[in-house]
């Protein structure tokens, strides 16, 4: 286990999933003075507070939200619903919002200030984001193409045509992301061209049909950089609703420090030192990535066990 969680995992949020199909219940929670909404609007998030340590928004229940509310559980045993405005050219045209926006609120993309905030409340965004995606871009049955209505507080999509009626539940692709070393005090770090100047990062690829994780790993680290690698092991996990993800860490040994990148992946890789990174000063020639990803996590844990 680790001693701190990821950035976006392992919030206190209770999801309460046993709530999802009470109807009963969940017209209760709606209308309770002490509900609260999470809104997102175009995958942003609203926060207030000072720019270096922002907080969640949390708006009342009485703002006409419609009817498409998302519930996200009970917090202080209060029920939380997310509810997109992205039909909005201005989140601010919503009545309930446009106090708030006047306070100063602003809405986010949550990946430029995650390491600011609040652990419960970035995961808490994050899972926001993750469900009003997911529902967005699921309107109709991938079986039968008929329009599919959220069904359960917004956790499955049936299908409105009788003869298909077919549930469909939120989508997670399970991506691997690993730190090769190479069992010394080297590790490989592969940039590509649309980042950020300078940012490099640990391999990283989607998991095939058919495959399990070390297999991922090993297939990824080898069309990506042609390295073959061995000691596969898990390091943690990551939800990364950036923007349906769920990012499994791992690190893994190479068998030789010999690469072939592949252009059509990525611009460059390299190896580097830990003494190089200890002492980085970022800039466009090399970075490290954002302090919200699991990559991150992976080259600072790997830094401080050398």
């Amino acid at each position: 286990m680790l001693d701190r969680p990821n950035v976006y995992a392992c919030g206190s949020t209770d999801r309460a999933a046993h709530r999802r199909k009470d109807p009963d219940w969940l017209a209760t929670a709606r209308a309770a003075p002490e509900t609260r909404i999470v809104p997102v609007w175009r995958a942003r998030s609203l926060v207030v507070g000072p720019e270096e340590a922002p907080r969640m928004a949390l708006l009342p229940p009485d703002g006409g939200w419609g009817d498409e509310a998302v519930l996200l559980g009970l917090r202080d045993g209060a029920a939380v619903f997310a509810v997109d405005l992205s039909a909005l050219e201005a989140p601010e045209e919503h009545p309930a919002v446009a106090p708030c926006v006047a306070d100063g609120g602003r809405f986010v993309d949550l990946r430029l200030i995650g390491p600011l905030m609040d652990h419960d409340e970035g995961s808490l965004c994050a899972y926001a984001r993750g469900l009003t995606h997911w529902n967005a871009r699921h309107r109709f049955c991938g079986v039968c193409g008929s329009p599919a209505a959220g069904t359960e507080a917004g956790h499955v999509r049936k299908c409105s045509n009788p003869e298909c009626a077919t549930p469909h539940f939120p989508r997670t692709d399970p991506a691997v992301i690993m730190l090769v070393h190479d069992g010394g005090d080297r590790c490989l770090l592969g940039r590509q061209a649309v980042w950020p100047a300078g940012m490099h990062s640990t391999l990283a690829g989607f998991v095939e049909p058919g495959e399990c994780l070390e297999e991922a790993v090993a297939r990824e680290v080898f069309e990506e950089v042609g390295v073959r690698i061995t000691d596969v092991r898990y390091h943690s996990s990551q939800p990364w609703p950036f923007p349906s993800s769920l990012m499994l860490g791992f690190t893994a040994r190479a068998l030789s420090a010999e690469m072939t990148v592949a252009t059509d992946e990525l611009e460059s890789a390299r190896w580097v030192t830990r003494g190089f990174l200890r002492n980085l000063e970022p800039s466009d020639e090399f970075r490290m990535p954002r302090l919200d990803s699991i990559a991150r996590r992976l080259i600072d844990d790997w830094i401080a066990a050398g």
